[in-house]
């Protein structure tokens, strides 16, 4: 039997082994009715949870109906959502594939329009009607957009108990695990950049106070599930151009993350100030995974890298360097479903279809 190629190794968190390195990353697809995902969402899974991952993460997910980006987007905040999300992870369930939750708050860059609308600020004369937004400090997440409530020091106890709060019904939806998002601009990334974060009581300032809200999420998190289910984090590991966040101000963030529990650090960037897109930071194929690997290397964490990795070759030599321990795809894998079966083949595995349901890999195997 050959070797297998390093990208379709399994990998172990605490209670969950991913059967290859390769990650469907969260895509927004801003079609809920009140943070209740419905047959889109099931339709968009299915493609995936045949497709030959080894793990998949749903969409930013709202912790609280405020904590939506906009009114589209899924939630899980009550127990209409928790039934609605478990025919999806039933999908993945059935196909050995570990599913995990991306939740957020969204802070100053929630209570927008969907992206195909524009994605400025819900107003008055929207079809639905805004809501206010919070933030560290009242600054708009850019010119011109709603103006967010500083949220007072007696309010993070809230927020972190709003995060426990979503871990717990996301296990309860069948969910294997959960990832925090603490980038692209949203609330804990936004404590975490010296940009949007003024504040000069203890949730701000030095890079400790900046850093506080996200541990202590974090921590909650991590006491809000059992022992051998995995927790992973989601870093902006540095902000555009302008914003202040830089990579030395994300290891020291991962180190007090380790501490707290989480166990995996996914490793993307940009999203602060909101003007500077993360479009504008694409230097090339691969352009974060420099983020995943100082961070795995120097906090001895394992770490996921993302960002315009499109080619199976880039993939496994990422895994094969000790770069990082997993990859995430995202508009790749819109692409082409069947990305990893692609890979499987161009990699040299010795039986490609094997990734793939047994019904896709009986009529792959007779047809070649």
């Amino acid at each position: 039997m050959s070797e297998l190629p390093p990208l379709f190794t399994p990998f172990s968190l605490r209670g969950v082994t991913f059967p290859n390195r390769i990650t469907l990353a969260p895509m927004c697809q801003y079609q809920a009715i009140e943070g209740v995902p419905n047959d889109w969402h099931r339709a968009h899974h299915g493609r995936y949870a045949t497709s030959g991952i080894g793990c998949a993460i749903v969409e930013s997910t709202g912790i609280s109906r405020e904590g939506r980006i906009s009114p589209g987007c899924t939630g899980i905040y009550n127990d209409e959502q928790v039934e609605a999300w478990k025919p999806i992870t039933a999908l993945y369930r059935a196909q050995g594939i570990p599913v995990f939750m991306q939740i957020n708050h969204a802070g100053a860059k929630a209570s927008t329009k969907r992206p195909w609308d524009g994605m400025d600020p819900l107003d008055e004369g929207s079809d639905e009607p805004p809501w206010q937004t919070v933030a560290p400090s009242a600054i708009p997440a850019r010119e011109g957009w709603h103006t967010p409530r500083a949220l007072h020091e007696s309010e993070m106890a809230g927020v972190a108990a709003d995060f426990a709060a979503a871990a717990k019904r996301a296990l309860a939806a069948g969910f294997d695990g959960v990832q925090i998002h603490g980038a692209h601009g949203y609330l804990l990334h936004s404590f975490m950049s010296p940009w949007s974060n003024r504040r000069e009581d203890g949730y701000g300032g030095t890079l400790e106070g900046r850093m506080r809200l996200p541990v202590e999420v974090a921590r909650a998190v991590r006491a809000a599930v059992p022992d051998d289910v995995p927790v992973m984090y989601r870093a902006s590991c540095v902000d555009g151009e302008g914003g202040g966040l830089t990579l030395d101000d994300t290891v020291a963030l991962s180190k007090e993350l380790k501490a707290a529990g989480v166990d995996l650090m996914d490793c993307s960037g940009g999203g602060i100030p909101a003007g500077m897109r993360l479009a504008a930071m694409k230097t090339g194929p691969g352009f974060q995974v420099p983020y995943a690997h100082r961070i795995r290397e120097e906090v001895e964490i394992p770490s996921m890298a993302v960002g315009m990795i499109t080619e199976p070759q880039l993939a496994n030599e990422i895994i094969a360097e000790g770069k990082a321990d997993m990859v995430a795809l995202a508009r790749q894998m819109l692409r082409e479903p069947a990305w990893p079966y692609r890979a499987a083949q161009e990699l040299g595995l010795e039986d490609p279809a094997s990734i793939l349901p047994k019904l896709y890999a009986f009529y792959l195997k007779i047809a070649a």
